[in-house]
């Protein structure tokens, strides 16, 4: 069977699924392991990320495609006699603003390519029930979106209040029992719940030590965003909708992706009363929301706003500053800027990296440092923020100024000379607005 054939069917059986579980959104599935096939698994290694670094057995997956077809084949047979067995994740850490490590997950490819069938197959029936205002890691969705529908949510339901609550190690702490149980509300397959229960308890290899952490889920992993969503569906965006939006007086939202959601507020009322029991909603599935890193925002225009209001009046999401500003027409409207600890994040990341491969030949490290420009660019190049990406193309040109001049005998190198020698045959791409959200 050709790829284009494969995926067609692919596609229509999923969709056929996809069309049951929007019909009838109390049915449980019972029946859905027997579904994941040798079809299914190529099309899951097609759709599976090629350019990550490999696992813990150190196979790559241009190494696992030499012979696809016995591979596919093997872990096929494995999984339907039930012999599969999940490998531990490799653990790697990435330094954070406040200078804690944030843990990341490797899954060795063919882990990947099992769990991408069963993301597929969960998704074609979870997509029907997740709420639109739930972005993160869902298909035809991103994070852009969200910014734009935080916006005109603001506006259309006249937002003067804004709760930023942040939940604490979400994905360290995800219990796994009551994810297990949410999961069965709708998807009672013994098969997918194995599965499932040994990707969560294969263990994570940090270094030399292998531990099997009792909870939480591997940043990293191809499931971990479908769980994550499954959970806070029915933590969050579910107890939102019909608990806790109809006993308001005022208008709210709710937007969230993935860990990261804010909740607008028309009455200070409202929010004053959605602070209070966030936490304790969040407890009752032994999630803990940061008491110091929630906070409550009055997000009112500066000219409803009280003239000696101490309040914060602007907050983060997505990477993003909102606040209020004025419009050409010099009108307050809501604007947003890169957020101080991204922009930061990202000068000292070009700092390190320059400093670290300053010798490198010129046309390699001008290779490398365009890309992670034209990476920055099309994630914060959005209406409205063109200032910002100006000053990171500056600073990458004064990095890069900096750590050449040191490879000379003086260790300087003039503006003059860098302009001549360096800007000329290798031009820093400019700033650019690739989003008119």
């Amino acid at each position: 069977m050709g790829d284009t054939q494969r995926s067609q069917t692919i596609s229509t059986k999923l969709r056929q699924i996809a069309k049951q579980a929007r019909e009838n959104p109390e049915r449980v599935f019972t029946s859905l392991a027997h579904l994941i096939d040798v079809e299914l698994l190529h099309e899951s290694f097609k759709r599976t990320r090629k350019e990550v670094a490999a696992g813990v057995d150190g196979v790559t997956a241009e190494e696992y495609s030499r012979d696809l077809d016995v591979n596919i084949t093997d872990l096929h047979d494995r999984m339907r006699s039930q012999r599969y067995k999940a490998t531990p994740v490799k653990r790697s850490w990435i330094a954070k603003d406040d200078g804690s490590e944030r843990p990341i997950g490797m899954p060795i490819f063919e882990d990947k390519i099992a769990q991408r069938a069963v993301t597929l197959l969960m998704s074609a029936i979870y997509e029907q029930d997740f709420y639109d205002f739930s972005y993160g890691f869902r298909e035809g969705r991103s994070p852009h979106q969200a910014i734009k529908a935080l916006r005109e949510q603001c506006y259309k339901e006249n937002t003067r209040w804004i709760i930023d609550a942040d939940i604490s190690k979400f994905f360290d702490t995800l219990d796994h029992g009551i994810l297990r149980e949410f999961i069965k509300k709708r998807v009672n397959d013994g098969g997918l719940l194995r599965l499932i229960g040994k990707w969560m308890n294969a263990g994570v290899l940090d270094g030399n030590a292998l531990s099997y952490p009792h909870q939480g889920t591997p940043q990293g992993s191809v499931i971990s965003p479908l769980l994550a969503n499954i959970f806070l569906h029915y933590v969050l965006d579910e107890w939102y909708v019909k608990e806790i939006k109809p006993r308001l007086k005022g208008r709210s939202f709710l937007i969230r992706f993935a860990d990261d959601f804010i909740i607008g507020c028309e009455l200070e009322e409202d929010a004053r009363r959605i602070m209070a029991v966030l936490p304790k909603r969040f407890n009752r599935f032994k999630l803990t929301i940061h008491p110091e890193k929630s906070r409550l925002i009055d997000f009112r225009s500066p000219d409803r706003r009280p003239k000696r209001s101490l309040n914060h009046h602007t907050f983060d999401f997505l990477g993003f500053t909102h606040y209020w500003g004025y419009s050409r027409n010099m009108n307050w409207v809501i604007k947003r800027k890169t957020s101080s600890k991204r922009l930061r994040r990202f000068v000292k990341a070009l700092w390190k990296w320059c400093h670290d491969n300053r010798h490198w030949n010129l046309p390699e490290q001008y290779r490398i440092i365009s890309s992670k420009l034209r990476g920055h660019y099309q994630y914060y190049g959005i209406r409205g923020n063109y200032k910002m990406l100006e000053v990171i193309y500056e600073n990458a040109r004064k990095t890069w100024k900096h750590w050449l001049g040191r490879r000379s005998r003086d260790g300087f190198i003039s503006w003059e000379e860098f302009d001549d020698k360096i800007s000329k045959p290798f031009p820093l791409p400019m700033p650019r607005i690739v989003h008119t959200i």
